[in-house]
């Protein structure tokens, strides 16, 4: 398939199978036979979504945020400079700080608080980092960090977010809480105003966006690196994107295989495939196991649309190069 590299969730393989057991096999590169850049999130994602939602599931302090597990109920500190020494443990490749992600609607003052967080916790991220790069001996190849740029929709914040940052020094700098407004709108005023932030020798990481058409955009505004679920998630739930087969064309379809319509459409998944799963399989075949809940169908429509994001990053590559993008 052509897959240059992944990212693991800190958070989830915090909880299992546990640091300890990854520790074991040498860090997540071995426990997942891995031989190409593995990059990890904070952790810090997973533990606000839960926490913001509901107060019950733990509390946000100066120090870090105490959470309960989603397993088992068990109650656990992450802090700032934990987050950091377990993504040296995973062994990745890119780390990213720990940072306070706040919902859109929690006003201005939450927003405010969010950024004192992320700012103090990313200046204990950079020291921990520093002091874990000389225990493991890393200093001709350091892992690469990044810092979050939070704010909001508010510019005065992400400015004075972005600017404590940069003082602290980071080797790329990403985009703080989800790009899409609660309504699921493409937020584009202010992630154009983020980026350009960002000095253009440091790597833009834009956590959590996903969409084809917004990758595009946000491309354009001079964001490098994406990360988001929807390629694996989308195909869970039977969605699966497809190219459309124009020269330089950035066009797409989504398609819902269980819908009707596939049960009698016996043409290969994917005749321009590299897989020979999908070239072999038909639409029809994936539609009745998706009815039949069989495991499979989750497998063919995850490697779909992995296969589909794989080759439109490869030709937003090509456009840049061309001087079309």
């Amino acid at each position: 398939m052509g897959l240059q590299a992944m990212i693991v969730n800190t958070y989830h393989l915090y909880l299992q199978p546990g640091i300890a057991r990854i520790k074991k096999a040498k860090g997540a590169h071995e426990f997942m036979n891995w031989r190409r850049p593995l990059a990890s999130d904070s952790g810090g994602y997973q533990v606000f979504s839960l926490v913001h939602r509901n107060k019950n599931n733990g509390k946000i302090t100066d120090k870090g945020v105490v959470f309960k597990s989603v397993y088992d109920g068990s109650s656990h500190l992450l802090t700032p400079k934990k987050s950091i020494q377990l993504q040296f443990d995973l062994g990745v490749d890119l780390m990213v700080c720990f940072d306070d992600v706040p919902p859109h609607d929690i006003g201005v003052s939450g927003m405010q608080e969010s950024i004192k967080h992320t700012i103090a916790w990313a200046k204990i991220c950079k020291k921990e980092f520093d002091v874990q790069v000389k225990k493991h001996d890393l200093s001709k190849n350091p892992p690469i960090l990044f810092g979050v740029i939070q704010g909001g929709m508010e510019k005065q914040l992400r400015e004075q977010c972005a600017k404590a940052l940069l003082e602290i020094g980071f080797d790329g700098y990403g985009f703080g809480a989800r790009p899409v407004d609660a309504e699921g709108n493409f937020m584009s005023d202010i992630l154009d105003y983020t980026a350009r932030l960002i000095p253009d020798d440091k790597i833009r990481f834009n956590l959590g966006m996903g969409l084809p058409n917004d990758i595009i955009r946000a491309v354009e505004m001079g964001w490098d690196l994406f990360d988001c679920v929807i390629p694996t998630r989308e195909a869970r739930h039977g969605r699966l994107y497809f190219r459309n087969r124009f020269r330089n064309s950035f066009k797409y379809q989504a398609k819902s295989i269980t819908n009707a319509k596939f049960a009698n459409d016996h043409t290969p998944v994917n005749p321009n495939s590299k897989l020979p799963e999908l070239r072999e399989y038909s639409k029809a075949y994936l539609h009745h196991l998706f009815k039949s809940k069989e495991p499979l169908c989750i497998r063919l429509a995850t490697l779909n649309n992995l296969e589909f994001y794989l080759d439109l990053m490869t030709r937003i590559r090509g456009a840049i190069k061309a001087g079309r993008l």
